[in-house]
């Protein structure tokens, strides 16, 4: 009995060697930063001087004096209307296209996943930078085919929309899932659909998109919150610019931190979007009853 006792205390702590390493990303990476950032926001903490607490200014000064708080927090909305709503429809429309039996179906797939390998990576945003340029490849093309110009990245009414494409073009990981849920819609239900008359657009509109709502939910949860903290793109390839067209709230945390030296500004600006996070998430859960339908029945 004592033996097999201390055979089990001895699998136990195995199993917390093996979970270690998680563990202690968990609490340095992530835990330690979550509870450090919150106790800055209340301080005036830069790198030049000890953390001291001053309450609420910090959040006061972002909602009453700072002017460029409103304006990035007015682009990050805007930027992610456009973008999460584009991705999931590009993505499911690829997916639909991929779920059929064509040949060399499988190396097309492939090549429409790989942009989402290196999605948010900084040589991605480059290279986006130099297609979009003034003499960039994009413009040489038009100058080619005789058609005017445009300053993609220079003229704020298109800089910002420029950043939505570069998001939407990394469609590929939302597109792999609403293709294996795609994968899993029964063919019950098309053939019992077929029978009753049911063309393909009704098909698509009362079969297909019911049947993968937990799919698109999730994904848009997800696009939603990535969306919410975009700052490579915008950094990268426009650094907010031009006249603050793109600066999105995560540039404006960044400017703050390493440029400014407001670390307890900065933290504050990071709650705010965190806050922000979670209520549109919570918001969408809230709603999402209505339209979102699991097998068993049950919903959020």
């Amino acid at each position: 009995m004592k033996r097999s006792r201390q055979h089990y205390c001895k699998r136990d702590y195995m199993g917390l060697v093996y979970i270690l390493p998680w563990l202690l990303g968990l609490l340095l990476l992530q835990l330690y930063p979550f509870i450090t950032s919150f106790y800055y926001s209340f301080t005036d903490y830069s790198f030049f001087n000890t953390p001291k607490l001053v309450g609420l200014k910090n959040y006061i000064r972002l909602f009453t004096i700072d002017p460029e708080f409103f304006n990035s927090l007015k682009v990050t909305l805007i930027y992610t209307l456009y973008t999460v709503p584009g991705k999931l429809i590009m993505a499911l429309f690829i997916a639909v296209i991929l779920n059929k039996n064509l040949k060399g179906i499988n190396f097309i797939r492939t090549i429409y996943y790989l942009p989402s390998l290196f999605g948010g990576s900084v040589a991605v945003a480059i290279l986006w930078k130099l297609l979009f340029m003034s003499d960039g490849a994009i413009n040489n093309i038009l100058q080619f085919l005789h058609l005017p110009t445009v300053e993609w990245l220079g003229n704020p009414d298109v800089a910002l929309k420029t950043i939505c494409l570069l998001e939407i073009w990394q469609f590929g990981s939302s597109m792999v899932m609403f293709l294996a849920a795609l994968k899993q819609v029964p063919r019950s239900l098309y053939e019992a659909a077929q029978i009753d008359g049911a063309g393909k657009i009704k098909i698509f509109f009362k079969i297909t998109i019911p049947q993968i709502t937990p799919i698109i939910f999730f994904n848009l949860i997800m696009q939603t919150i990535s969306a919410l903290q975009n700052f490579t793109s915008a950094f990268v390839v426009t650094t907010g610019g031009p006249n603050k067209a793109t600066y999105v709230l995560g540039m404006k945390l960044y400017t703050d931190a390493f440029s400014h030296y407001k670390m307890g500004y900065a933290s504050a600006t990071s709650w705010i979007i965190f806050i922000l996070i979670m209520i549109i998430t919570l918001l969408l859960f809230r709603f999402s009853s209505g339209w979102v339908y699991y097998e068993d029945g049950d919903d959020f």
